[in-house]
């Protein structure tokens, strides 16, 4: 990436200044981008002005003292109300001159770049430009009523007689009321006339017209604010001091009522209604549904039941009786609540130090001396981690069980509870007593530091102790506590854009030196700006990234609409993230318990490392012993920034993990100041990925001459295990004999139907094919191509007919295996295929001869009779019968069992042996299937052939035409070329195979623990979900020449998980939500999403939710039990 990458392009610039007056004034479109008429822009300005207008007429007779200023502000919003129906009405009115019938209309961005013909003033077009009206009904009546209401308030609040009293000076007052009227505009303008488009939309399309409300909401609450001041003031003091005592008369009620619904509130009420309504379904019906999947849900059973009741009846207990019987002293340093804070004190300060001690680095900045040094292997970790793991458990047990328990007893004791209950003790309460079982280790600290202001400072005329109760003191040490955090991580990310736009020398713009020193100079602004963003709990929007902060709006914890996971680019990779997101859960539940992963809250975000997989975890939620996260899969095909953020990633991983090993004690981490701070590694089942070139394997002549030879012992192995295994569902000999004779006659017929199919006819040069050949074709490429793919499909379904081009001056033959009917074209073919002997029609036969075994049992291992139909010479038959092994071929049969049959004789698998019979079958199906692949020639196959016969994609052959036919013994044709290729790999590495038991072993292992196959294979992603322990896969690098084998191997490894700054998150996807729905600048290659190493800026904009971010996967939300 370049300096010069532009923000936003040419085209995008123009849109954009377009766009941007249109927001700022509430809907005008002044800028059209093409000419039109005067009367356009005339309009919009009478439009515009309207509500000042009507509101000045009440105005004006407020101050001649006709009307008092309540009429004034009735009569204002009366004539605005009237006026919005009747431009309403003249919209609808205008759409039914022009169109009978017209398509719902949805508010679409690209309508701002359309053209429109104007014919008049008052024309139809005209109206329908700049009055687009509303799609209900309902919202016509509903925002005619608003836009009086508004104008009405806004009439009150600006009458120049209350603004003079309020300020006593006339240049103010003409100030206000001149810019108060134009606020008012624009509020109504965007309620009525037209919406604009505003900067903090928040999804595509605004699917109920909320956006039109969006500036009356702000201005009701600016204008109303006196007037709600006054209401509320009233009602806390009447009302509310009254509600409370009237249904709880006792205090002791109270305490019990915040006890018990602040436990019964922070528990996973969700996932207990889940369970609940599943245990009330296998009660009702049947047995199925008891073995329902439920994920990775959280399992709620009796024993869940029990412990929570337990828990809340030792709450209820515990607060009761020290209530009822310690809670009259006045605090004092010997008083029980001060013995209370004494204990919460010491739990803060070991909790805080197991938690810190268990994270590789301390604060943040120094190497943790407790944690493993060097990390590489699971078994070596886990040996050095037993003692953190001993830590964990003791923090587990202090955060779950003890610290609740003790807070309970300081609340408790407190004397603010004795008197009669005003709101403000209720809400404090309410909210510390629910805080200490959904957020212990944050309510933990507010308690410590209200009890340590308490004892230091023990005046009771100072105001902290005589106007607040422990309640709202503990509310505002809240709020205080977390927008500092949010204070600090925003200053950080401020800081870390301003340095590195320039120490980082891609990030270096021709205005980046400007931008610095407008920062430095305007610190204290800037400063304002991140106050004012912690204080809202806004994040902090920096404009395309840039040194330019703005407020961004309030957005959710987990920033985009829709539901969790509901959204993800899914593609090949997917299926990688999805096998290990469960045992990644798993691990994640062990570190969250135990805190090694630090403070974390609902919104906190973790990036995992592994190899090329990067995850994204989002925190939800969090309560009493539950965590909900989302789990996101980035991509896995790297382009140049996300390989640049990887790497980097990669190196603070490495640094703070893999060396370790010479470092000083406490010594600092190199990578402070980063977005990403390492926290531990977690031991995941997942898949290993090696990849390693084949060259000197598959090139080998020496490997490729016993290749074949493998194939066939292979292949013998094969077609023995799937008969087999076929025969297991068959019964007697005797039986088996009778159904096969009994359905001779159609299983003959029905091959004789099958070697009539022409033998070339899905791969013919026909009118059909020409379509599929492009300018890019390379009829020389090694990759499988499509048709073979379509040629597996079709021999599957069905094939069907095509219309075949005939090349003149041919001569045209019968042969056995086509039917007189056969068209012309399709005899084509036997014409000129090369190499097949004459045939005599009169030898033809219709059917195959009936094989006679010498054992009966020998049906039982028959090969399908549509399997011996292939057109090989009787040379080639003699050929394999003295190449065929026959020693292996018998110690296969001395393998079989046969323990499925109830009868069978002593000397079964002599008589098999020796039936000759039995013995040509294989003879001529293995032959066959060598025709198939590699034709009759008896060459040692290049390796160009060796990975088209691997891959499927081999040229087409009689022999190949035939095999594909047969789609199932192509299939395991297929599968023992795979494996023979798989063997030949092992045997250059690991050595010679010596004896059949040991290649029978290595064939049980492919056959149970391996899928060998392609990657793009529906098989490869079906395996990878079943966890096969190992997957083999070949592949070609044509631009190097170079073949690579890649092996997945599924074991128990290491990921490294790290914190990122959540405000940097926050705002990042802040400016994403802009720059895509606002500024519509969806350019591939802007600036915003290059490479950014220490803001991780383009892994950042993956993670967000499509259609904004494309993250490969995207889970559920995750419920984690944390107990």
């Amino acid at each position: 990436m370049g300096p010069d990458v532009p923000l936003l392009n040419d085209y995008k610039q123009e849109f954009f200044l377009k766009r941007f007056p249109q927001t700022v004034l509430g809907g005008p479109r002044f800028k059209l981008g093409y000419c039109a008429p005067p009367y356009i822009y005339v309009n919009q300005i009478i439009l515009f002005l309207t509500p000042w207008v009507l509101g000045g007429v009440g105005t004006l007779l407020y101050q001649l003292g006709v009307l008092k200023d309540y009429c004034t502000a009735a009569l204002s919003g009366g004539l605005m109300f009237v006026t919005a129906l009747i431009l309403q009405m003249t919209n609808m009115y205008a759409k039914q001159k022009t169109v009978t019938v017209e398509r719902m209309q949805i508010q679409n961005s690209l309508t701002d770049e359309d053209e429109f013909e104007f014919s008049s003033c008052v024309g139809s077009e005209t109206v329908k430009f700049i009055i687009p009206g509303k799609k209900y009904i309902i919202n016509t009546v509903f925002h005619s009523l608003l836009a009086g209401a508004l104008c009405g308030l806004g009439t009150w609040y600006l009458l120049p007689n209350r603004i003079t009293l309020l300020y006593s000076n006339i240049g103010g007052t003409v100030v206000i009321f001149v810019f108060g009227w134009v606020t008012i505009c624009i509020g109504e303008y965007s309620l009525i006339i037209n919406t604009a488009t505003e900067t903090a939309t928040f999804q595509a399309l605004d699917t109920y017209e909320i956006t039109a409300l969006m500036r009356p909401f702000y201005i009701f609450l600016f204008i109303a604010v006196d007037l709600a001041h006054r209401l509320l003031v009233m009602f806390l003091i009447s009302a509310g001091t009254a509600i409370a005592p009237y249904f709880i008369r006792s205090t002791l009620g109270v305490i019990l009522f915040m006890t018990g619904f602040g436990f019964i509130l922070s528990l996973n009420l969700s996932e207990i209604g889940f369970a609940f309504k599943h245990t009330m379904i296998s009660h009702l019906a049947s047995s199925k549904s008891k073995n329902m999947h439920r994920g990775l849900r959280v399992q709620f059973g009796w024993r869940e039941f029990i412990f929570y009741l337990s828990i809340l009846a030792f709450a209820l207990i515990e607060a009761s009786l020290l209530h009822q019987f310690a809670g009259f002293s006045p605090f004092s340093r010997a008083s029980p609540q001060a013995i209370a804070s004494y204990i919460l004190i010491v739990l803060l300060i070991i909790m805080w130090i197991l938690r810190e001690i268990q994270r590789v680095y301390l604060f943040g900045v120094f190497r943790n001396p407790f944690y493993p040094k060097d990390v590489r292997t699971v078994t070596v970790f886990m040996e050095k981690q037993r003692r953190l793991m001993k830590v964990g458990v003791v923090r587990r047990i202090l955060l779950t069980l003890v610290s609740p328990f003790a807070m309970i007893a300081f609340l408790s004791l407190d004397r603010s509870l004795q008197n009669l209950h005003s709101v403000s003790v209720c809400i404090g309460f309410t909210r510390i007593f629910r805080m200490v079982w959904q957020n212990t280790e944050n309510a933990l600290l507010d308690i410590v530091v209200v009890s340590l202001a308490q004892m230091l400072v023990l005046n009771p005329d100072l105001w902290w102790n005589r106007s607040l109760d422990t309640g709202i003191r503990l509310l505002l040490v809240g709020f205080l506590r977390d927008r500092l955090l949010q204070f600090v991580s925003k200053l950080q990310f401020a800081i870390a854009i301003l340095l590195t736009s320039w120490t980082e020398k891609k990030q270096r713009r021709k205005s980046t030196a400007t931008l610095i020193t407008l920062n430095v100079v305007f610190f204290p602004i800037l400063l304002t700006f991140i106050t004012i963003s912690t204080l809202l709990s806004s994040p902090l929007l920096p404009l395309f990234t840039l040194p330019v902060f703005l407020v961004g709006f309030p957005r959710p914890v987990r920033s985009w609409p829709g539901p969790v996971g509901a959204a993800a680019c899914v593609c090949s990779d997917t299926v990688y993230y999805q096998q290990m997101v469960p045992s990644l859960a798993v691990a994640l539940q062990s570190a969250l318990a135990a805190g090694s992963l630090g403070l974390s809250l609902p919104g906190s975000h973790y990036l995992c490392r592994f190899q090329d997989r990067l995850m994204w975890i989002l925190v939800l939620e969090k309560g009493f012993t539950y965590c909900g996260v989302n789990i996101k899969g980035l991509e896995l095909q790297e382009t140049s920034c996300h390989a640049a953020e990887a790497h980097r990633v990669d190196e603070i991983f490495e640094m703070a993990f893999e060396h370790q090993e010479h470092t000083k004690i406490l010594s600092l981490n190199h990578h402070f100041g980063h977005v990403l701070t390492p926290c531990t590694v977690l031991p995941v089942r997942l898949y290993s990925d090696a990849r390693n070139v084949l060259s000197g394997i598959i090139d080998s002549h020496e490997n490729l001459k016993h290749l074949k030879d493998d194939f066939i012992k292979v292949l013998v192995w094969m077609l023995l295990q799937y008969c087999y295994k076929k025969s297991k569902t068959w019964e007697r000999p005797g039986s088996a004999n009778k159904n096969k004779t009994g359905s001779l006659q159609e299983n003959q017929h029905s091959g004789v139907a099958e070697r009539s199919r022409p033998l070339r006819e899905e791969d013919s040069f026909s009118v059909d094919t020409i379509e599929d050949w492009t300018d890019d074709s390379d009829i020389f490429d090694l990759e499988p191509s499509n048709r073979m793919k379509d040629r597996k499909e079709r021999g599957q379904w069905g094939t069907t007919p095509k219309v075949h081009l005939s090349i003149p001056g041919s001569v045209e033959t019968q042969s056995q295996d086509v039917p007189q009917e056969m068209s012309p074209e399709d005899r084509l073919y036997r014409a000129v295929l090369l190499g097949l002997p004459a045939v005599d029609k009169g030898k033809r036969q219709e059917l195959l001869p009936q094989v006679e075994f010498s054992c009966s049992y020998s049906e039982l291992l028959s090969i399908p009779e549509e399997w011996r139909t292939a057109p090989v010479p009787s040379s080639k038959v003699n050929e394999m019968r003295q190449r065929f092994p026959e020693e292996w071929y018998r110690f296969i049969l001395s393998q079989l069992d046969f323990f499925h049959l109830k009868e069978k004789p002593s000397n079964l698998l002599e008589d098999l042996m020796k039936d000759k019979a039995l013995k040509d079958l294989y003879i001529h199906g293995v032959l066959s299937c060598c025709f198939g692949l590699f034709g009759l020639d008896n060459t040692v196959p290049a390796p160009s052939h060796v990975f088209r016969a691997y891959t499927g994609g081999i040229p087409w052959s009689v022999g190949l035409d035939w095999l594909t036919g047969k789609p199932e013994l192509f299939q395991l044709t297929l599968k023992a070329f795979r494996y023979t290729f798989k063997l030949m790999v092992d045997k250059a590495s690991l050595g010679p195979v010596e004896n059949f038991t040991e290649l029978v072993n290595y064939l049980e292992e492919y056959e149970n623990d391996w899928y060998i196959g392609l990657v793009s294979d529906l098989e490869w992603q079906q395996a990878v979900l079943q966890e096969k322990p190992y997957l083999f896969a070949l592949g070609h690098d044509p631009n190097m020449g170079i073949y690579t084998g890649r092996v997945l191997t599924l074991q128990e490894l290491l990921v490294q998980v790290g914190k990122l700054n959540d405000e940097a998150v926050r705002g990042q996807w802040a400016n994403l939500s802009w720059e895509l729905l606002y500024a519509t600048n969806d350019d591939e290659e802007r600036y915003s999403i290059q490479a950014h190493p220490v803001l991780l800026r383009n892994l950042t904009v993956q993670a967000a939710d499509p259609p904004l971010g494309y993250p490969v996967y995207s889970s559920e939300l995750l419920h984690l039990p944390l107990f």
